[in-house]
Formats: C-alpha cells, sequence, structure tokens
C-alpha cells in the first residue's frame, strides 16, 4: 500500500445522495487527478482532484424469500406482493396427503405476514 499526503490541494465532488459530504460518512466512487501543482515564482496552483460517488451496488436477492417451508416458499418482490411457489411434489405422498399439507403450511405461512383485517 502506497501512503501519499497531498498537502493544499482543491476537490470537487460530484455526490448522487447528498448535496454536501458529511462528516464521518464513507462515500463510494472514484477519486480522479485533475491537475498538477504548478509552483513557480509567481503564481501557485494547487493540485485538483475530481470525486465522482458512484451507484452503490448492494448484494441483496432480488425476490427474497420471507418464508421457507417442505412445500412451499413465499418470496416478495420488489412493488410488496407475496408469492407463494411450490417445491417439487414428494414421490409417493397421496394427493389429499399433499393438498391438506400445503394448505396447512400455507396457511401458518400467512398468517405470520398478512395482518388480520
Amino acid at each position: 500500500m502506497f501512503k501519499n499526503t497531498d498537502f493544499g490541494c482543491d476537490v470537487k465532488t460530484i455526490l448522487r445522495n447528498d448535496r454536501t459530504m458529511k462528516t464521518g460518512k464513507d462515500y463510494v466512487g472514484v477519486l480522479r487527478r485533475d491537475r498538477e501543482a504548478e509552483i513557480d515564482e509567481f503564481r501557485s496552483q494547487d493540485a485538483h482532484y475530481t470525486f465522482i460517488e458512484t451507484v452503490s451496488t448492494k448484494c441483496y436477492r432480488r425476490n427474497p424469500h420471507v418464508f421457507d417451508g417442505e412445500h412451499i416458499t413465499i418470496t416478495r418482490r420488489a412493488d410488496g406482493t407475496l408469492h407463494p411457489n411450490f417445491k417439487p411434489m414428494p414421490v409417493g405422498m397421496s394427493v389429499d396427503n399433499y393438498a391438506f399439507e400445503v394448505y396447512d403450511e400455507l396457511r401458518q405461512a400467512l398468517k405470520g405476514l398478512v395482518e388480520e383485517r
């Protein structure tokens, strides 16, 4: 790791979320050096940098599971709607028994996710 300190430099910030940088907040982005420091006997120009905040790429699942049971999973879409999804039906299970277990699991899941009216 190389550690450098530039004293008396100008930094122009282009932020996406805040008008000005907040103290103690970390920003993800690109820092570019625009101009070298120039020193001559008549005038002095400091180095100039531009910081551009990039869009944060948060790692999250597209449709997260809000319930994961033995026979079904329920996912929540971006618009807030719930979508039940069936898992593969076990081989050798009777249709009536399977339907009852799916009903019971779906009822149990929705009790915790949907408000009573």
